[in-house]
């Protein structure tokens, strides 16, 4: 506490000072009285006081939010757990400035399971605290659709509305409907059901969702077996069908893990001020599911911060237990750790069968590294699609994303701000033009395009290479070789649109004129990229924003090199046709198209025509040339 002294009032000292060591919530105020942060804590007076400590040994975040303290207030709960809720809920009823802000997926559909007698099931997005059971939330509706059908496929589960209590049934309130006559009901509206049977129905349900597919589909299995000894053959081809339908669901999931058991795999994925945290289900070594987070204002927050604030939100809402094993790419603080392990003992009381503690490991090596891989994937992908909406909302810095992610794709020292693009264009061999354009921070800088006509590539070329990389020689060296070299500056990243062996032809003409700059290749066909360094391309995903930069690059370099190529077959079109006449320049050789049509229009034209539209001394000349 030394540093105390200085940055804090006697008043607040004395109040830390006095401040309980039991679990609960702290509530940091300004001077008008405004909560800025909220926070939990196993020993809450240990924990205030690590924020008045030598400023130094503090991140500037917190050096700011410090700075900003005059007053606090705590809330003393009887476990960590409580004080877990407690700081979830606080955060989201009064947004603090300075926490991090963990995106609400309240609007995400749900599959919920009634508590009612004969439960039903189906979808919402409206999750109420009842007693029902709560599956999800699912960031996909279609594949949660999916779910709902192969339910019905298997399981007889009613989809009525009616209230099935004991009273009704036997008074015959309710009528049997449709799905009881084409088999998708046994009619429990009219008793003839029993709750213990359905009940039954809706655990294997709850099974099936949890991903315990294996001992279901054993017991299924001998469930068949037993009807067929005891001549129920049609319950025994009913049960066929429902085992045949959960094979074809328990294949589609990908095994990740040959171990077979339960885990969950979190890891974090961070930008400038946002970051993306992923969670993958995984159960009897099947991936069931993944969720992603974004959170906001992260700026200097520890990774193992955020993947703790991630874990506390999942977990949170999950409805089962937590599973064996949790892989994490960081490790938690102590404090996150606890605070988890007290959620999971309090599930556990509630779920017998899971009594161990749950295990946290960072792993390194192996299946479960690859596991971790995968997931850091999944989580950049998602940040990066949150920063592109972001961006077309107009929330996006300066710095356009795709810049940044194209540099962590090729692994650049920094983004490359400035990106140059090459793009040849011909027909048949002839008229060769090549252009560049030039992006900066991801947007195109049209002063800096330039457009180049070809000399003779045969005497450009001299060592039997293919036109298109003579070409490429050829207008590299002019760009980065000539007086160009002093007028632009140079690039950070130079794409040229084709594959491998344009790659490497960039690259010797920058090294023989000493660019260091680096150079990729991207082919139209699969949109594979190149570098000289490799043997082979590599490929996108077709989301991500790097390709889509790339992409934009390419086709503008296209567009440019195809317009500027027009231009030059047209004048030269004129020059061979109606500007070798005496007296006709461009202008009126365009005007003399557009009105006859063509070159052969106005050869065919008389005399009187083309003197009435061009004048009498053009028009006769014209005239005179076609008809000496």
């Amino acid at each position: 506490m030394a540093a105390e002294t200085d940055t804090t009032s006697p008043e607040l000292r004395e109040t830390v000072a006095s401040l309980p060591t039991g679990p609960g919530i702290y509530q940091f105020k300004n001077s008008a009285g405004k909560v800025i942060y909220v926070g939990k804590a196993k020993n809450i007076r240990s924990r205030v006081r690590s924020y008045f400590r030598d400023p130094r040994q503090l991140t500037g975040k917190t050096q700011v939010l410090v700075g900003h303290i005059t007053d606090m207030e705590i809330i003393i709960t009887s476990s960590e757990v409580e004080a877990l809720i407690l700081e979830n809920n606080l955060i989201k009823e009064l947004k603090p400035r300075y926490n991090v802000n963990l995106k609400d997926d309240k609007t995400y559909p749900w599959l919920v399971i009634t508590g009612e007698p004969f439960p039903r099931v189906f979808i919402s997005r409206n999750r109420i605290r009842d007693n029902s059971t709560w599956f999800g939330p699912y960031t996909e509706a279609g594949q949660l659709r999916s779910i709902l059908e192969l339910i019905g496929s298997i399981f007889p589960v009613r989809s009525c509305r009616y209230s099935l209590t004991p009273e009704n049934i036997a008074a015959k309130k309710h009528r049997l409907c449709l799905d009881y006559h084409i088999g998708k009901c046994k009619g429990p509206c009219e008793g003839l059901q029993d709750e213990a049977e359905y009940l039954e129905m809706i655990g294997e349900i709850v099974r099936l969702l949890k991903g315990r597919t294996t001992g279901l589909l054993k017991e299924l299995h001998e469930k068949m077996l037993k009807a067929a000894a005891e001549l129920r053959f049609e319950e025994a081809a009913e049960l066929k069908m429902q085992l045949q339908s959960l094979r074809r669901y328990a294949d589609r999931q990908k095994m990740v893990a040959a171990d077979g058991m339960d885990r969950d795999v979190a890891a974090i994925a961070s930008g400038d001020d946002e970051a993306c945290g992923v969670v993958f289900r995984i159960r009897e070594g099947k991936m069931l599911g993944a969720r992603h987070f974004i959170l906001t204002n992260t700026a200097g927050e520890p990774e193992k911060k955020l993947l703790g604030k991630v874990l506390e939100g999942y977990y949170l809402k999950a409805p089962e237990a937590m599973p064996e094993e949790v892989l994490l790419s960081a490790q938690l603080d102590l404090d996150d750790t606890e605070s988890l392990q007290a959620l999971s003992r309090e599930r556990a009381e509630e779920n017998p069968t899971r009594k161990k503690p749950v295990k946290f490991t960072v792993p390194q090596i192996g299946e479960k590294a690859q596991l971790m891989e995968m997931c850091r994937q999944n989580a950049r992908h998602h940040l990066a699609e949150y920063l592109v909406q972001k961006q077309k909302r107009g929330e996006a810095a300066r710095e356009h994303y795709g810049v940044k992610a194209l540099g962590e794709s090729l692994h650049l020292e920094s983004p490359p701000k400035r990106i140059e693009c090459f793009d040849n264009s011909h027909l048949q061999g002839t008229d060769y033009v090549s252009s560049m354009v030039c992006f900066v921070n991801g947007k195109p800088l049209k002063s800096a395009y330039r457009k180049f006509r070809l000399q003779s590539l045969e005497d450009a070329c001299g060592t039997g290479s293919s036109d298109d990389y003579a070409a490429m020689e050829q207008v590299l060296g002019r760009r980065y070789g000539g007086s160009l070299r002093d007028e632009l500056p140079l690039p950070d990243l130079i794409v040229v649109d084709g594959g491998k062996g344009q790659a490497n032809s960039a690259k010797k003409v920058l090294d023989r004129l000493g660019v260091t700059v680096p150079v990729i290749g991207l082919a139209k066909r699969l949109e594979e990229i190149f570098t000289p360094d490799a043997d082979g391309p590599f490929n996108l995903p077709k989301t991500s924003p790097a390709l889509k930069l790339l992409q934009q690059l390419r086709d503008e370099a296209h567009r440019f090199a195809i317009t500027y190529h027009r231009n030059i077959r047209s004048k030269r079109t004129l020059e061979t046709g109606l500007t070798a006449i005496p007296g006709i320049g461009e202008k009126t050789a365009f005007a003399l198209l557009e009105r006859f049509g063509s070159v052969e229009g106005v050869a065919a034209a008389s005399a009187e025509e083309l003197s009435a539209f061009a004048g009498h001394v053009k028009g006769v000349s014209i005239f005179r040339h076609y008809h000496p």
